[in-house]
């Protein structure tokens, strides 16, 4: 088995995100105006940069709330004009101007921030305590995964590997199903000779020289890899997979590295693997590990002309 590699985002998710968009916008009454009052969610933004941040520049605002540049222009015009904003020279450099609001100002904005603490604990209050948890957590997941500092969002993720447990294998089925239909188009054969890979493993296993490995990520299962006796000196690697969600993280080498070690801690002499050649990412996985192909051979299976690979690692 192998990894799918990369593919385009699915339509469908890209609808659902517009849809929870449009839900959540409406919800929290952010549509123009702002909560009811003669503000724009824009304006309201650089309010409260202005209350939060400030002293700061324009192009300060420009970077961080990735507006154009003339667009907060004529806002800022508005603000001074109305006698919200002060414009001082800056003390390092006086060609430059810093922004912060003025008393008026923050008697504006005041009321504003208000607003919107009441709409959102009025939003927390509805939900049980257990329900504000869940919904915590979601929130801070969504922040992570769509940050712009992938280092960021990587190091708030938490990862382990652990032992199968019962309703595990009947996912890995139909993980492989699913993406190798959704990223490749195989059928439902591919997904029947997973099923039998499993059915047979799990009334064969053999816990002293077998093992395999669930990869979650968060909580949640996006991961597997199995090592299974072949004989006396050669193990199997089989159903290494990763969902599009874990893909980036490493994972993909971790269960490998995983699959190496135990076998070579229980004696096993040689590594061996089957894969097809179009499936690029856990073949590299393999390459990068000593794996080396030692023969191949075209074949038509699950509705597709391929090319089946062995590979090897001697331990």
């Amino acid at each position: 088995m192998n990894l799918p590699t990369e593919t385009p985002v699915n339509p469908e998710q890209v609808c659902a995100l517009r849809a929870f968009n449009r839900f959540y916008t409406q919800r929290i009454g952010i549509l123009d105006p702002y909560l009811g009052s003669a503000f724009s969610l824009t304006e309201v933004r650089v309010l409260y940069e202005l209350a939060h941040h400030a002293p700061c520049t324009a192009s300060e605002l420009v970077r961080r709330l990735l507006l154009d540049a003339g667009y907060l222009s004529r806002i800022l015009r508005r603000f001074a004009a109305e006698g919200w904003m002060e414009r001082t020279p800056a003390p390092t450099d006086a060609r430059q101007q810093v922004l912060a609001l003025t008393q008026e100002g923050r008697a504006v904005f005041e009321p504003l921030q208000q607003r919107s603490r009441e709409e959102a604990t009025g939003l927390l209050a509805a939900l049980a305590p257990a329900q504000r948890a869940e919904l915590m957590a979601a929130l801070q997941r969504a922040q992570a995964l769509l940050s712009p500092d992938t280092a960021l969002a990587r190091s708030a993720r938490t990862i382990v590997l652990r032992n199968p447990r019962p309703g595990d294998m009947g996912w890995v089925i139909q993980q492989h199903g699913e993406l190798y239909w959704r990223e490749y188009g195989w059928n439902a054969e591919f997904e029947a000779l997973v099923a039998s890979i499993v059915a047979g493993m799990m009334k064969r296993h053999d816990p002293a020289w077998e093992r395999g490995w669930i990869a979650e990520l968060d909580g949640e299962r996006v991961g597997s890899a199995f090592v299974v006796r072949k004989s006396k000196t050669v193990a199997q690697l089989r159903l290494l997979i990763l969902t599009p969600a874990a893909r980036g993280l490493g994972l993909g080498g971790r269960l490998t590295d995983e699959c190496i070690a135990f076998a070579r801690g229980k004696g096993y002499r040689k590594l061996v693997l089957w894969t097809n050649r179009n499936l690029d990412a856990a073949r590299v996985i393999y390459a990068r590990r000593g794996f080396t192909l030692v023969e191949s051979e075209a074949h038509h299976s699950y509705g597709r002309d391929l090319v089946g690979e062995h590979w090897e690692l001697a331990l």
